[in-house]
């Protein structure tokens, strides 16, 4: 039975791509914007001696991102980025978020009304974006004051300075949603020290803002009640250098000192766990390890494996572990793929049953499909990985042109 579902999903998989998505192009290419009152409005700008601030700004949504959001912003970086006017770029989010990631709520939305074509669309932009990002000629500077989640940080880590506060909160939850880490989440949580990228792609635990600095997520670090003082200091920068900029940053930040309860003290634990191959054996190192210590760390991660997608941990770990020896770009494309098919329904549709469960219904009881880790196949799982169809073009970046500034340590990798 588990094999001819396992044939009927790799079936599926090769004879739709070529018709899942371009029998939707009677759709527009570009985003259609006539769904939101105001396209400035969600993303305001600031203009400043020698700068400019991109402000994300809706509070009321914790600043989720939407494709009028991710397109005015692709077009105002580009417009900066050429401006000799301009020396550095400031991104912000207004009230308690920076940005709570992609508007998972919208894309569940937009494909349950047949625009699939929109949500493709979405995520092309986005991810362009993130390149943009990461590849940015011009300093930039990051505040992330809040709740920063999912592709909430990948707008903002591929840049040169992060700053975090006492009110930074960073998660990738999308394993609990059905989803994988993306906009480049499988680059940077792949850099961090030892294997604490996987586990914080499989289990969705958070860090704060000292942690992100810890493990050099951020590179600065100012209490929330400075903020004003400290965006005053920036926005009087008439500068195009990052020596000066990081001198400012420097002389405004504030030292910090690491929690022994955070999961930065238990890192020797994560590795012993979570370098595993699968899925299956990192559940067995945790249910030992919570036999041997009784810690209550491991009885919490154990939980959160098991309230997860189980098709969605098996492919967010490969994801990580493939984006150790990627470059961003690479990482990109590849993520552009899962999140396609993740759309498409082809072989699941537990992004869909996660946003019901977690967002739309909010009764917490999400049916997976497969419901079990043991039923998930190896085709299953490379039908993400696998090459888009002609019918289905692959995410086109300028990497012939753009040469990627963040380049975090690889020392963990053997």
């Amino acid at each position: 039975m588990q094999k001819a579902k396992a044939f009927e999903a790799l079936r599926r998989c090769v004879s739709q791509r070529g018709s899942s998505l371009s029998h939707h192009r009677a759709f527009s290419a570009q985003p259609n914007y006539a769904q939101y009152d105001d396209v400035e409005d969600l993303v305001t700008v600031e203009g400043r001696a020698k700068s400019r601030a991109a402000i994300l700004n809706r509070p009321s949504a914790l600043n989720a991102l939407n494709n009028a959001m991710a397109a005015r912003l692709k077009r105002l970086y580009e417009s900066w980025e050429d401006n000799p006017d301009i020396g550095f770029v400031l991104m912000k989010g207004s009230g308690r978020a920076f940005c709570s990631g992609a508007d998972a709520v919208s894309l569940y939305q937009l494909v349950n009304e047949g625009n699939v074509e929109e949500c493709r669309n979405f995520f092309e932009t986005l991810y362009k974006f993130v390149y943009i990002q990461g590849t940015y000629l011009k300093p930039h500077v990051a505040i992330l004051d809040g709740i920063t989640m999912g592709a909430g940080a990948g707008i903002a880590l591929p840049g040169m300075f992060r700053v975090v506060t006492d009110k930074t909160v960073f998660v990738n939850p999308e394993t609990q949603m059905g989803f994988h880490p993306d906009a480049g989440a499988s680059f940077y949580l792949s850099r961090l020290p030892g294997y604490l990228g996987e586990y914080l792609a499989l289990t969705g635990d958070k860090l704060n803002g000292v942690e992100m600095i810890a493990c050099r997520l951020a590179t600065h670090y100012t209490l929330n009640a400075r903020l004003a003082v400290f965006e005053e200091r920036l926005g009087k920068l008439a500068t195009d250098e990052p020596s000066v900029i990081e001198t400012s940053l420097a002389q405004y930040g504030d030292l910090v000192y690491l929690n022994k309860r955070s999961i930065l003290s238990k890192l020797e634990v994560v590795d012993r766990c979570f370098s595993h191959d699968t899925i299956e054996e990192i559940i067995d190192a945790l249910e030992k390890e919570a036999a041997d210590s009784y810690d209550e760390w491991c009885t919490t991660a154990l939980k959160k494996l098991k309230e997860a997608s189980p098709l969605s941990l098996i492919v967010s770990l490969r994801s990580i572990r493939e984006g150790r020896f990627q470059s961003l770009d690479q990482c990109l494309t590849r993520e552009y793929r899962i999140s396609l098919n993740a759309i498409s329904r082809r072989v699941s549709s537990d992004f869909f049953e996660g946003v019901r469960a977690r967002l739309v219904d909010k009764d917490f009881a999400p049916k997976w499909d497969p419901p079990s880790l043991k039923e998930v196949s190896k085709d299953m799982v490379d039908c993400y990985f696998s090459p888009l169809s002609e019918f289905e073009p692959e995410l086109e970046l300028p990497t012939a042109s753009r040469e990627p500034f963040m380049q975090l340590t690889d020392s963990h990798k053997k």
